[in-house]
């Protein structure tokens, strides 16, 4: 007996396994029979048919006419009806909110941006224009709220995905300790999932971006800070405390002796990072009457591919700091493939050199690409994990 009191084996527990194993399986096929079903999952015939009106009945299933006759009767063809509900994916930055909408099968709906004022920006009012973007784009949908099925919210902080708490956001004293999950619930009714945003952007390249054939992977995001995605053996390492990935709290030898502060960015993020490149870039502007004063970190990189030298030597110091990043993951994890995203980790100009160093190595090696998804990274994943936390709402159970 299970500690809730089920009977392991009972056929309540077995009707919901069954139901869930014939719903992937609708979803992995596609347009099919209830004999591929069958075949597919290789449980009886009733059983399959007996499932089949039990999601039929949730109006779960739509029947789309009969198939090619083998010599028999035409079987009815049947798919998972995909229009049934919707699955969100949210993207919450220091500035801005994204938001992917999707149906069952993570098809796109729609995907919005939301900038948010700098009176906007504590849990409570980033909830507000989320809740009210959301409300907005359903509404254009024609879809009711009680169709939002689930939704996964990303975060740029250490976060408890277990409890749906937000730990720490590096550069900001109103999100620490935040229960997150619990603060959605007041407004939205579906299933709720909060997770770290580096790690669903992890989740995203492999759902339907760059490192969708890997199994074994490290995402490495770098803009305003630094993080990294740690997928292993098919799923996302967390750490003890939640803080596997955050690299950019890493010791940089003879540069930095600041031990790691949860609320302050961390050494390595300082260098590499955006705030630290542009005060490289404005310590030269000091020095130089030629040199020009800029506000975003990617205009630095823009001109180091344009051949401005002082650009150019700026990001090759950071190329230099990434390749020792990336060469001491390769030794500790030993992963096929790095993905480098964000708005500096997938640029040209930081991307190339470090590849060429990298290829100086004769020990884990290992590939390195520029994300596919760019900015929808984080927002693919979160579609990913409320694909697949989806079920039990759906079933009812």
């Amino acid at each position: 007996m299970s500690k809730n009191g089920v009977l392991i084996g009972s056929p309540a527990l077995m009707r919901r396994t069954n139901a869930r194993t014939i719903l992937r399986s609708l979803k992995k096929l596609g347009t099919c029979s209830r004999a591929d079903l069958v075949r597919e999952t290789g449980m009886s015939a009733p059983t399959v048919a007996n499932v089949v009106s039990d999601l039929d009945d949730l109006g779960l299933i739509h029947w789309i006419g009969e198939g090619v006759s083998g010599g028999g009767r035409p079987p009815e063809n049947l798919r998972f009806n995909a229009d049934y509900g919707c699955l969100a994916g949210v993207d919450i930055t220091a500035d801005a909110i994204r938001i992917l909408l999707t149906d069952l099968n993570g098809a796109l709906l729609e995907e919005q941006n939301e900038l948010l004022t700098k009176e906007a920006r504590s849990p409570d009012a980033v909830i507000e224009v989320l809740r009210s973007s959301l409300k907005a784009i359903m509404q254009r949908r024609n879809l009711p709220s009680k169709k939002l099925v689930a939704m996964t919210v990303g975060v740029a902080g250490i976060t408890n995905v277990k409890d749906g708490i937000v730990v720490s956001v590096s550069d900001s004293s109103t999100w620490r300790d935040v229960s997150l999950r619990n603060l959605l619930k007041e407004h939205f009714a579906c299933a709720l999932f909060v997770e770290n945003d580096t790690n669903l952007a992890a989740i995203g390249e492999h759902f339907r971006g760059v490192a969708q054939a890997e199994d074994s992977f490290v995402f490495i995001g770098i803009g305003s800070g630094v993080g990294a995605g740690i997928f292993l053996n098919g799923q996302i390492v967390h750490g003890a405390s939640w803080s596997a990935g955050e690299i950019g709290y890493l010791r940089i030898p003879n540069i930095s002796s600041m031990q790691p502060s949860l609320y302050e960015f961390g050494a390595l993020e300082q260098v590499l990072g955006g705030p630290g490149i542009l005060r490289s870039w404005n310590a030269a502007s000091n020095k130089s009457s030629q040199t020009i004063k800029l506000r975003k970190a990617t205009k630095v990189l823009d001109l180091a591919l344009e051949g401005d030298a002082a650009a150019q030597k700026i990001v090759l110091q950071r190329a230099r700091l990434l390749k020792d990043v990336v060469l001491n993951l390769s030794l500790i994890l030993n992963p096929n493939l790095f993905v480098l995203g964000g708005d500096l980790g997938a640029h040209a100009a930081l991307l190339k050199p470090t590849v060429e160093m990298l290829r100086e190595s004769e020990v884990a090696v290992a590939s390195v690409l520029p994300s596919s998804l760019g900015n929808s990274a984080v927002v693919w994943g979160g579609i990913a994990v409320s694909m697949q936390n989806s079920e039990q709402t759906l079933l009812g159970n």
